[in-house]
């Protein structure tokens, strides 16, 4: 229901193609920094998948369609694979932009909310670095393009996801190097400064200052403690050749 309102409510405002097509790109928004994961296998299955995804999410439709294959087969040898449940929960919520853009809205509902629910279910499955990660990079990069009533559960559960990895990584996250801590502590501060718990955000924007000084990431922060927030389209991944 509430996906249905916010739909209708886009389209008396003018707003539905410009958010719609948004949410379409979002789920590959801010989702290449997997390597905060730490003393992983190397057969760990977002390796086998990412690439997969990733391209797919730039516009190859047969890449994506391998990597919707690989969650699907190994979601058929084990439905409680949370890794594979989570990037498909990814995949799905991706597909729902597309179905949006087409003008099928029915679908496209079904699609979103399929996304979102396989992504909660992943993380309560298991309560990993590579099921978190993921999904809140989708949830924080969405929740920037939709608005501010259908926004605010995105932010919230995307900020929980990434202080949950934090908290996970805290035995070892002083070795992680500047743009996995940069990506993490970015996404807090960032998400928190969008609830409008100011306290929250500066505390990790102070902690970006002060722990990746000279950073691209102590830039942002300094914008933030400038103007109290970050525009949209400063707040992508940093790739990691410009996080040092």
């Amino acid at each position: 229901m509430l996906v249905a309102g916010v739909i209708t409510s886009m389209r008396r405002k003018g707003l539905k193609k410009t958010i719609i097509l948004a949410i379409a790109g979002a789920a590959s928004f801010g989702v290449g920094f997997l390597t905060t994961l730490h003393a992983q296998p190397p057969d760990r299955f977002d390796m086998k998948v990412r690439e997969d995804f990733f391209a797919g999410y730039a516009g190859n439709k047969d890449a994506f369609a391998r990597g919707m294959k690989a969650c699907e087969g190994a979601l058929a040898k084990n439905p409680k694979d949370a890794e594979a449940l989570v990037w498909q929960g990814g995949g799905f919520y991706f597909q729902a932009g597309e179905a949006f853009r087409a003008g099928d809205q029915q679908k496209g509902m079904e699609l979103y909310s399929r996304g979102l629910e396989e992504m909660k279910a992943a993380v309560t499955l298991s309560d990993t670095v590579a099921t978190h990660i993921p999904r809140g990079a989708v949830l924080l990069a969405g929740s920037h393009y939709v608005p501010p009533d259908m926004a605010k559960p995105l932010i919230a559960d995307g900020v929980a996801d990434y202080e949950r990895t934090l908290e996970i990584q805290k035995d070892y996250f002083n070795t992680l190097d500047t743009h996995a801590r940069g990506e993490l502590l970015f996404g807090i501060a960032e998400g928190y400064s969008r609830l409008g718990d100011t306290a929250k955000a500066e505390a990790y924007f102070t902690r970006i200052k002060n722990d990746l000084p000279n950073s691209a990431y102590a830039k942002r922060a300094d914008t933030w403690f400038s103007t109290k927030s970050i525009p949209a389209n400063q707040t992508g991944c940093i790739g990691c050749h410009t996080a040092k």
